[in-house]
């Protein structure tokens, strides 16, 4: 999953670079059958930077895709 955003005041900090500015755009990423990940990008860049403190460890991998979604709404 995916979602374009305009960086909130202060940015998203990220565990690689610190905080990221401006326009971004967040993908989900799912780690082995338990966990996912939230990552973000300027918009149009290749590098992608994970978010820190943004992790969703799930019990039932039948729960991803809510957990996906519920990282993303955080922005």
């Amino acid at each position: 999953m995916t979602k374009d955003i305009i960086a909130p005041a202060g940015g998203v900090m990220t565990d690689e670079v610190g905080a990221v500015t401006g326009e971004l755009t967040l993908a989900t990423e799912i780690v082995g059958d338990r966990e996912v990940i939230l990552k973000v990008q300027y918009k149009g860049a290749d590098e992608w930077y994970r978010v820190t403190d943004a992790t969703i460890k799930v019990d039932d991998p039948a729960k991803l895709a809510e957990a996906e979604q519920q990282l993303l709404n955080r922005f």
